[in-house]
This record gives C-alpha cells, sequence and structure tokens, in this order.
C-alpha cells in the first residue's frame, strides 16, 4: 500500500482533468477520499481504483455487430 495522499489538484493533473472535475467526483461519492480535518486527500490506490472501474474494454468483431444490431 502506498501511504502518499494527493490533492484534488493532484488528482485532476493526473486525470487531465479539472479540479472542478475532481470536487463533483467528490460531492457525489464517486471515488474514494480520506478526511484530514476539513481537507480532502486521496490515496493513490484509490485514484487507481477509480480509473480501473470505469476502464472499458475494446468489443470484438461479433460484438460490435451484435451491439448495431440491438441499438447500442
Amino acid at each position: 500500500m502506498n501511504d502518499e495522499l494527493l490533492t484534488a489538484d493532484e488528482v485532476a493533473a493526473r486525470l487531465r482533468a479539472t479540479p472542478r472535475f475532481v470536487r463533483r467526483l467528490v460531492s457525489e461519492r464517486r471515488i474514494e477520499y480520506v478526511k484530514v480535518g476539513r481537507l480532502v486527500r486521496f490515496e493513490v490506490d484509490a485514484l487507481t481504483a477509480y480509473i480501473d472501474r470505469h476502464r472499458v474494454a475494446p468489443l470484438s468483431r461479433t460484438e460490435q455487430v451484435l451491439s448495431l444490431r440491438r441499438g447500442f
């Protein structure tokens, strides 16, 4: 386990997103965070888990055809 805690700005930089987006993730409780007094911090493992949960795997050719037929 990595004990490093990241700020919202550091998380935003790693996600190549805005700090506002990270604050929204926190307010919607879509990412795990740690409260240090009034401060919000993020474990590196929590950021990795968030990224893994939102990973989209590519479809095979057959899956592409089937999804087109279903109207997705």
